[in-house]
């Protein structure tokens, strides 16, 4: 047990410093040496997890879904805006979930690395609540499930990498509060909207609330 459990502690290191090292230099210029020295591990142990750099990759990419759990909320258009800004909140510190964004979006990952995964589950993931959300009667008649949830993946990568040009993600918080001032009329019933939470401190909110185990109603 206790050797199990070592190499499940071993393999996370490896996976987070591997995060961060493609964050920093992309694919195509990260080497298994770089990892190795951040990880502070040997080359038989990091090759036991991982028989490749392609392994290595799809690992950090796997890891994305996770990082933006939020906890379910009753109203599941707010449980998707909360995910947002927790995944933006995650974003500026989590090396991991990091390197899996910029690998997610790097031209440069080779074949064998599916860096489309990521888009095709978070659109997933969205169309899953958005059904969930028309059954509750929350969505406009006018909304189709797929193409707003298409929208909605895209709209938020496009303005996460905005932001990391622009102010290093700094600014990211404001950014996706701004994207929900203008997508939420055209989704959400009217009724709805006073009572949605989309202020820039939300992510930050909500994280605190699973720190102390609470859940943070949609007007915290």
């Amino acid at each position: 047990m206790a050797r199990q459990e070592r190499a499940i502690r071993t393999r996370r290191t490896i996976v987070e410093a591997a995060g961060a090292v493609f964050d920093e230099h992309g694919y195509a210029a990260s080497t298994i040496a770089m990892v190795l020295e951040r990880a502070d591990v040997t080359k038989g142990a990091l090759y036991f997890h991982f028989p490749s750099k392609e392994s290595l990759a799809q690992a950090v990419l796997d890891e994305q879904l996770p990082l933006g759990a939020v906890p379910p909320h009753p109203c599941k258009v707010q449980e998707i805006v909360d995910t947002t800004f927790v995944f933006g909140q995650r974003l500026r510190t989590n090396s991991l979930l990091k390197g899996s964004v910029r690998l997610t979006v790097d031209q440069c990952a080779p074949p064998g690395v599916d860096h489309t995964g990521p888009f095709r589950q978070w659109s997933e993931h969205v169309v899953s609540l958005l059904q969930e959300a028309r059954e509750q009667g929350e969505l406009l008649p006018t909304v189709a499930l797929r193409d707003t949830a298409d929208l909605l993946v895209g709209a938020f990568a496009g303005v996460q990498l905005m932001s990391r040009a622009l102010h290093g993600r700094e600014d990211l918080a404001h950014r996706i509060s701004v994207m929900w001032a203008h997508m939420l009329p055209s989704i959400v019933v009217p009724g709805l909207l006073v009572g949605l939470d989309s202020r820039p401190d939300r992510g930050a909110r909500v994280l605190a609330s699973l720190g102390s185990g609470e859940l943070v109603g949609a007007q915290a």
